[in-house]
């Protein structure tokens, strides 16, 4: 794991023609060096070669998951471990709780954790640190069949790690944006800090001092960012 950490603030949105994909070449004829440029500079221990950078599909996924309790992430053919520490997951975990409150009072839709894998465009598995789903967009409220439904979130929630490289949080960004996703939190515990996306060009920052809004995703939703870290800091 690296031992730097990016800045939210130092994350801007990727437009499809900036997007860090490499060459138009067949995965056969990809070098290393196009895999990671596709991938936005990933680190390479996160970069599964088994199946090969390329041919990977939908099913190597749930395969990984079901069989080796492995978390990947789905990019061009490519599997991508997903990354997330302690305090990540706890950050996680704590926002989780808050917003199942308020779904408790306003019964607008679903969350998934850390490992609830979609298929948010063609042949594209992103796993959120935390999604909502609205109703409407959850057919017949019944849980999906497929370990990994193709569908995308209103709501996509991403707490920054260590591992994670500037342009491979463009190209999340991206991806969800082009999936149908809403609203983006961009969460970096290292600053203590948001970015909050309603498009890959409209983006809010958040201090510690500022709040999260759940706009026309989660209306009436506010939460102090001092607030959440304070909740996995303790007393003090």
């Amino acid at each position: 794991m690296s031992t730097t950490s990016p800045s939210p603030t130092s994350i801007s949105p990727t437009s499809p023609e900036t997007l860090p994909i490499g060459k138009t070449l067949p995965p056969t004829e990809w070098t290393m060096a196009d895999v990671l440029s596709r991938l936005g500079n990933v680190p390479p221990e996160r970069i599964r070669v088994n199946p090969a950078p390329g041919t990977a599909t939908i099913q190597d996924v749930i395969d990984l998951d079901d069989h080796h309790d492995r978390l990947c992430e789905l990019v061009d053919g490519i599997l991508v471990e997903k990354t997330m520490g302690f305090d990540e997951s706890n950050l996680a975990l704590v926002l989780a709780h808050i917003l199942g409150n308020y779904l408790e009072k306003h019964n607008l839709g679903i969350m998934a954790g850390e490992a609830g894998m979609m298929e948010i465009l063609p042949n594209q598995v992103r796993i959120p640190d935390i999604s909502f789903i609205r109703w409407e967009r959850y057919r017949n409220r019944k849980n999906p069949k497929s370990g990994a439904p193709f569908m995308a979130p209103d709501l996509a929630v991403e707490i920054i790690s260590p591992s994670n490289s500037k342009g491979e949080m463009d190209r999340k960004l991206h991806d969800y944006f082009s999936a149908g996703v809403k609203l983006v939190w961009y969460i970096d515990p290292a600053t203590r800090s948001a970015k909050a996306y309603t498009a890959p060009d409209q983006c809010r920052n958040v201090d510690e001092n500022g709040s999260l809004s759940g706009g026309d995703v989660l209306p009436g939703f506010t939460l102090p960012l001092k607030d959440l870290f304070a909740r996995i800091e303790g007393p003090k």
